[in-house]
């Protein structure tokens, strides 16, 4: 288990509020004061799972257990603040892992308990909407925003803070899932996004015309049938004695994803005449695809922000940031809320 500080920004005005991100393999604790971050600690689990080719809930839980008491401490510490300051505390409801979600929930909920604070369980696909705004003063709604990661892959038109309308979403695996299967089939471990971004640096992109699935469906995404397509061909290449370059066949996967990701999300900024547009979640930090993003955004003269990798990724910061604006117009939550594991955003 690995623990890493991100960063801790100077103090500010709106009242401070403490969020807890448990809905997968990361267990992010921050502070914030309103969209400012006064300290983000994070517990990575990769080296963990990666033997396994993936994360085991069970194993999660557990280790979410282990760490969250020790990196609360550590964050309100880097924050320079006691417990007692805090106007309110956050936690992950859903979507994610039943019993990743319970740790930090629980743990959250008995903290606010004991505090005599305010508790707020928050949607972790709203945490990723709001991390832009964490970097980005000018990020403002009405935008349409591409939510990727290992389980979720959403086109979401966001015409108010609190007000989203999904567009398009995967039909079967999500993006991230996509990149983690087919790193993993290729030898290249866990977790496959960095894996892939990192092997097809010297790689061509137009090598091997991979498909791209739903393109009648403008906002929608399948990439099931791009994981079929890659093993096929690969075996048959096998078969053959011809098997293409690594870097190559890491590359052309990359472009088929981003592909898509781009020119759906696209599709959306083009129908809604959103002037904003931005993501969230981990795959956004893929090099490509930021490459991808940033060109298609100014061919349409339409702001972007994307968050930096570190908050593309999960984290307690982006819970925060749901937990204080909630906080600011009295959204508070009763004691008697649970997680939803299958928590839809909206």
């Amino acid at each position: 288990m690995q623990f890493a500080s991100i960063w801790r920004e100077p103090p500010m005005a709106d009242p401070l509020i403490l969020g807890i991100e448990t809905s997968c393999d990361e267990t992010g604790i921050a502070v914030v004061e309103g969209f400012s971050v006064r300290s983000s600690v994070l517990a990575s689990q990769t080296e963990v799972h990666a033997r396994f080719g993936g994360v085991v809930p069970e194993v999660a839980a557990r280790a979410h257990v282990e760490a969250i008491r020790p990196l609360v401490h550590a964050a309100l510490t880097q924050a320079g603040v006691h417990s007692d300051q805090i106007a309110a505390i956050a936690a992950t409801r859903g979507p994610g892992l039943s019993g990743a979600l319970l740790v930090g929930f629980s743990f959250g909920k008995a903290l606010a308990w004991s505090l005599d604070k305010p508790f707020i369980g928050v949607d972790h696909m709203e945490g990723h909407l709001f991390a832009p705004r964490l970097e980005h003063a000018g990020y403002e709604p009405p935008a349409v925003v591409l939510l990727a990661s290992g389980g979720h892959s959403q086109i979401v038109h966001m015409r108010a803070w609190g007000e989203y309308e999904v567009l398009g979403q995967t039909i079967d695996d999500a993006a991230g899932e996509a990149f983690d299967k087919l790193a993993r089939f290729m030898g290249l471990g866990y977790p496959g996004g960095p894996a892939i971004d990192e092997e097809s640096t010297d790689g061509d992109p137009a090598a091997i015309a991979f498909p791209r699935a739903l393109r009648d469906r403008p906002y929608d995404f399948s990439f099931s049938g791009l994981k079929t397509s890659v093993v096929t061909s690969l075996e048959k290449a096998k078969q053959a004695g011809s098997v293409p370059p690594l870097p190559d066949v890491a590359a052309s996967i990359q472009e088929a994803i981003v592909d898509v990701l781009v020119d759906k999300t696209f599709n959306a900024v083009d129908a809604t005449g959103a002037k904003v547009v931005a993501g969230g979640g981990g795959v956004l930090a893929n090099r490509r695809l930021r490459e991808r993003f940033a060109a298609a955004a100014a061919e349409r003269g339409v702001d972007l922000y994307l968050p930096t990798p570190a908050l593309c990724t999960d984290n307690g910061a982006m819970i925060g940031a749901v937990g204080a604006y909630r906080l600011e117009r009295d959204m508070v939550d009763t004691w008697l809320q649970d997680v939803d594991a299958g928590l839809r955003l909206g």
